[in-house]
């Protein structure tokens, strides 16, 4: 891993936008957050930040690429617990665990920003909005945990795919890393898989029905939305469980019914 001493501006100032898209952040507070230590690293695609029963001293914010969180069972099965994104904090729990009960990697090359457990326990103990904010942050991730699982348990195939697509597009617009319904998603269909619980050809055939369906379409690491209504009415997408914070005069609009 490739470190920079110390984080630049503009990367503190996207951990102050992120964090300012769960709740309410005043002056005050966002500087505070840009006073965090903060270590940039670059990140080859297959890289472990963390694995299951580690304990760490750092947790993890995405400036770049694509992480997950996952289990590997001893099969040498593999199941993908979350995905992350540019503006995510994948491992912020782990302030609070002894040692971690899921493994993070990196999907794709990645940029991360790397802040001292310490830094964050202080900073929380100060200001409580900040706790707060953060906080909700790990509700949302529970959150959607839950909807994960609600689909692996429930939803056909066709349809747990569908709100993935659904969930990724909404956060993905919400972070401005999306245009006009497309965006770049450069996962495997191996990843896909062991997101959605389904073998490679199965992804394989229900892509072809989304773009079939007229739908969506994968297609060379770009996802592109061609019909937001189908979509949603398909996997009867319903994104309040995100609780995307929108700031006053904010003009991003996140698709959600």
């Amino acid at each position: 891993m490739e470190g920079v001493p110390d984080g630049s501006d503009s990367d503190r100032e996207r951990l102050v936008s992120s964090l300012a898209r769960v709740g309410e952040l005043g002056r005050e507070d966002r500087d505070a957050i840009r006073n965090l230590p903060l270590v940039s690293r670059d990140l080859a695609k297959g890289v472990d930040l963390v694995r299951v029963g580690e304990r760490t001293s750092q947790c993890c914010f995405v400036l770049d690429g694509f992480l997950c969180r996952y289990r590997m069972l001893l099969d040498g099965k593999r199941q993908i617990l979350s995905l992350h994104m540019p503006g995510d904090l994948p491992d912020l729990e782990c302030i609070h665990r002894d040692a971690a009960d899921f493994s993070l990697g990196t999907l794709t090359p990645s940029r991360v920003g790397l802040i001292p457990h310490r830094a964050l326990v202080d900073l929380i103990s100060a200001n409580r909005r900040i706790g707060a904010v953060l906080w909700r942050y790990t509700l949302i991730e529970t959150a959607i945990l839950r909807e994960w699982t609600i689909g692996l348990g429930r939803r056909l195939a066709f349809e747990r795919c569908a709100h993935l697509l659904c969930e990724l597009t909404a956060r993905m617009r919400q972070a401005g890393l999306a245009t006009d319904g497309s965006y770049q998603l450069p996962v495997t269909q191996t990843d896909l898989g062991d997101i959605l619980g389904l073998s490679t050809i199965h992804v394989n055939r229900v892509l072809r029905d989304l773009r079939m369906a007229g739908l969506a379409e994968l297609r060379g690491g770009t996802v592109t939305v061609l019909d937001w209504q189908g979509l949603v009415d398909t996997s009867e997408f319903d994104g309040t469980y995100l609780r995307l914070h929108q700031p006053t005069g904010s003009r991003v609009q996140v698709p959600i019914s």
